[in-house]
């Protein structure tokens, strides 16, 4: 537990973290060498893994210009937000609007400690401590009820997180109840990784020595993430085909990862 009541994973440079090995096959520089070798060995067992992480990326920032742009979001929680990568959600959403309130929330305290240095935006943006694990938590946290207004449509950001949680985690009650707590006229965009299309066996063994392991699910298995929500078009899609702005890159049929943005009901 933190000082402000909230778990957290405790810092281990023993081992990989997702969180790491993803900065670190997106090019960035917060990792340490276990995460490196990681990244490494991930790259070696599923070689498509740069593209897909890049193409998981390019549907976040999508997703988050539609919802902004399109369905005139201003409040934005983004759960398991990850190390900070430019251009993070804040900067997407304020080349469109401002105004836009971005919390976001993260289990690692090394993503916390970078967040707090970096994610600084007029006093519109924060990030806390928090736990998908524990969603009562996350909505109960003071600091994500001062950022957010739950009288007003929110968007829900769950972009590559919900496969590092078990069968046993509950998953699918976890974003019901994240539904249940969000106001009408508000959003989710999820991702999440797949074995529908290339066996990830070797990749998943990757995360086995990791802090958390990886969870495939096949489409129906995240489509029913979404319950209680209305898939907007183009549905449940690999992430390179959800409203793409360009020419996905080459070799985009073998993603796995699915992405969609979706409507809550009522």
């Amino acid at each position: 537990m933190t000082g402000d009541g909230v778990r957290a994973e405790r810092i281990d440079p023993s081992r990989p973290h997702p969180a790491r090995i993803y900065d670190y096959l997106l090019g960035g520089k917060d990792h340490y060498e276990v995460d490196r070798r990681a990244g490494d060995e991930l790259a070696a067992a599923a070689p498509e893994v740069r593209i897909g992480l890049r193409a998981n990326r390019a549907f976040l920032q999508r997703a988050v210009r539609h919802l902004v742009a399109d369905e005139g979001v201003r409040q934005i929680i983004d759960i398991g937000t990850g190390l900070p990568t430019s251009p993070n959600v804040h900067e997407v959403a304020h080349e469109v609007a401002s105004d836009v309130r971005v919390a976001y929330v993260d289990n690692d305290p090394i993503v916390k400690t970078h967040g707090d240095a970096l994610l600084t935006s007029g006093g519109t943006t924060s990030i806390v401590l928090g736990d998908l694990r524990d969603p009562q938590a996350v909505l109960g946290h003071p600091e994500i009820r001062e950022a957010i207004d739950f009288d007003r449509p929110i968007a829900l950001l769950l972009v590559a997180v919900v496969h590092f949680l078990t069968d046993a985690d509950e998953p699918w009650q976890i974003i019901a109840t994240l539904r249940d707590a969000l106001p009408p006229g508000s959003f989710l965009a999820l991702s999440h990784a797949t074995g529908d299309f290339a066996d990830r066996t070797a990749a998943q063994a990757v995360y086995s020595k990791a802090t958390a392991s990886l969870n495939l699910r096949t489409r129906a298995e995240i489509e029913r993430l979404f319950d209680g929500f209305d898939l907007i078009d183009p549905g449940l899609s690999q992430a390179p085909f959800w409203r793409p702005d360009a020419p996905p890159p080459a070799g985009s049929e073998q993603i796995g990862f699915y992405g969609g943005v979706a409507r809550k009901l009522g």
